[in-house]
């Protein structure tokens, strides 16, 4: 069973990993291709947006120029 987060970028990544501890897997949003990397019994949390919702219709790049301009706020050591 795995963790995975979905669409978090900044102080809300910190506020599930308090609750949940730091994730097996980080998609950037809820594509085809984070949705095949789930199996049977994995959790899956999403920082906006209804438990149920539909996969957008283009998978996301991996990086994209405007992600590593604005990368979320990640580094552990000055959150705990």
């Amino acid at each position: 069973m795995a963790v995975h987060f979905v669409g978090f970028r900044g102080e809300e990544y910190w506020s599930a990993v308090k609750v949940w501890g730091l994730p097996d897997f980080y998609h950037r949003g809820w594509d085809r291709r984070a949705r095949r990397e789930i199996m049977d019994g994995d959790t899956i949390l999403f920082a906006s947006g209804p438990h149920d919702q539909g996969t957008v219709e283009h998978n996301l790049p991996d990086l994209s120029k405007e992600y590593l301009d604005d990368p979320p706020d990640l580094a552990p050591e000055s959150r705990f």
